[in-house]
């Protein structure tokens, strides 16, 4: 986390040399301008601000810079003694309430945290699905759960995988209708009930020369749309090696936030299980794109779906062995 200090008057300032010299990854912002002209200066660089000021100071400042609490640095406000160390701004996703028990540790002074799930003792939902790899398919949805959860004290999941480390307040249940929370890859719900996504697909995809992102996304939308399962659950791209310099592919990669994998034909072509694709052979020397470097990359033998053809691109998906859905496998094992 890259941390940035800000400190108005002097005594502030002095507060702030004690806390960069023994916080890691801290540096002082001391460029002349007005405080918010320094925020506006460096607000892209650092993923976290300890503003050493009024809380009406720091407040006016950032208000036009605040997009959303999932791009957000993380905002903490102290008084120039660091008794108060108060959690502003992305207390959960930008970190904000653990840095501040940090910073607090450092200064003897208090954390101050007012999220709601924290102040009860009940489970940060955002932090608990972002540590088991979980994506949820709505915002919106995410903020109805935490402040259910945080209303009721409870609430039911079901989930497809196994979840390890369940907190107390969340309870597994065998009702995919009972549940508050799903955790699949489907996109199939009830109304009201939270969607949670593990990104434990790998997408298997071959294209001609040249092929832009955007025809990438159009073939992933119809095929997610086949399936009934959200490309959230997707976490790998793979393909064969002569198509890790293709900027569509790459592109879409990168868009989608997946690692991305390339496999030698030599590779593939152990696979012999496979059936043989007479283009892709002529093309690349290789028995097949889509759906070998699918189960390469997922160390999988089962194709969660098998190749699916557009003009310019082929898909296939296989999914991780350790996260395996209990949504039956479109072809049987190889």
């Amino acid at each position: 986390m890259r941390i940035a200090i800000l400190a108005i008057t002097a005594g502030g300032k002095k507060l702030a040399t004690n806390i960069a010299i023994r916080l890691p990854n801290a540096s002082l912002l001391a460029d002349e301008g007005r405080v918010g002209e320094k925020f506006s200066r460096h607000w892209q660089s650092f993923d976290a601000f300890i503003c050493i000021m009024a809380t009406g100071i720091a407040v006016r400042s950032i208000a036009p810079l605040l997009v959303d609490k999932a791009r957000d640095p993380a905002i903490l406000v102290l008084d120039e003694l660091g008794r108060n160390v108060i959690s502003l701004v992305s207390g959960h996703l930008g970190g904000a309430n653990k840095l501040a028990e940090e910073v607090a540790a450092l200064t003897g002074g208090q954390a101050i945290i007012t999220t709601a799930s924290d102040t009860l003792g009940h489970t940060a939902l955002d932090l608990w699905a972002k540590a088991q790899g979980l994506r949820a398919e709505s915002r919106e949805a995410l903020t109805r759960a935490s402040a259910r959860l945080v209303n009721e004290g409870e609430l039911k999941i079901y989930a497809e995988i196994a979840i390890h480390s369940l907190p107390p307040d969340l309870h597994q249940t065998e009702t995919r209708v009972k549940a508050d929370i799903i955790v699949s890859i489907s996109t199939k719900r009830e109304e009201g009930q939270l969607l949670l996504h593990p990104r434990s697909l790998v997408l298997g995809s071959g294209c001609n020369r040249g092929t832009p992102r955007e025809d990438f996304e159009a073939a992933l939308t119809e095929l997610c749309a086949s399936l009934t399962i959200s490309p959230l659950a997707i976490g790998r791209l793979c393909s064969i090696d002569k198509k890790n310099d293709e900027i569509g592919l790459l592109e879409f990669a990168a868009a989608h936030g997946w690692q991305t994998e390339f496999f030698s034909k030599a590779e593939i072509n152990r696979l012999t299980h496979l059936q043989t694709s007479a283009a892709a052979l002529k093309a690349v020397g290789a028995i097949g794109v889509a759906e070998p470097c699918a189960l390469l990359g997922a160390r999988q033998n089962t194709l969660f779906c098998g190749k699916r053809k557009w003009k310019n691109i082929t898909m296939a998906m296989a999914q991780a062995p350790s996260m395996l859905s209990e949504q039956a496998p479109e072809h049987a094992t190889i």
